[in-house]
């Protein structure tokens, strides 16, 4: 059986302000900034849909995605650039003729979200 990939969000309160940040192997630089907005703009529904998206229909590169989705490149590459920088996807390079496209592969199974106060 193939063991679940869980990838665990915090937040803690810190002098009357939330602050996220991420505990498991990822250095904290990439994870840690302050505001519950931030939390909200990476669990948006239109991340859910491109999470969907990779899982169900396995776009061949970020591009294809976007075709996908019927959403402009740019908008759906920022959203690839924050659900890779959380660690909920990678893409992988591939190479094409003269050219490398990203294939976008989620690598969580599961996100577990902590809050403290």
């Amino acid at each position: 059986m193939a063991k679940t990939k869980i990838r665990e969000i915090t937040i803690k309160e810190s002098k009357g302000a939330f602050s996220i940040f991420k505990s498991s192997g990822v250095s904290k630089e990439s994870y840690n900034f302050s505001g519950i907005l931030a939390l909200r703009q990476l669990l948006s529904n239109e991340k859910a849909r491109i999470l969907d998206t990779i899982k169900t229909e396995k776009p061949i590169s970020i591009y294809d995605l976007a075709k996908k989705l019927n959403r402009g490149f740019k908008s759906v590459n920022d959203d690839i650039k924050l659900l890779e920088r959380f660690g909920f996807i990678e893409l992988i390079p591939e190479k094409t003729k003269n050219r490398t496209r990203y294939k976008p592969v989620i690598v969580v199974d599961k996100i577990t979200i902590n809050v403290e106060i």
